[in-house]
């Protein structure tokens, strides 16, 4: 069975683990109302995308 011959240094570690972290998703300001939202997507607080009202509320 393969053993280390040497312990891991925590250095080494680390360095193995930089791309595992949470990541903040890409805000943006909607155009029409100013709240923050989702690129790509449509604004939870007023219903628009693309400068049109796609959801009614």
């Amino acid at each position: 069975m393969a053993v280390p011959k040497r312990r891991t240094s925590t250095t080494r570690k680390n360095k193995r683990r930089t791309h595992f972290k949470m990541r903040v998703p890409g805000m943006v300001e909607c155009p029409n109302c100013s709240e923050l939202k989702l690129s790509h997507r449509v604004c939870k607080s007023c219903g628009h995308y693309k400068g049109k009202e796609v959801v009614s509320k």
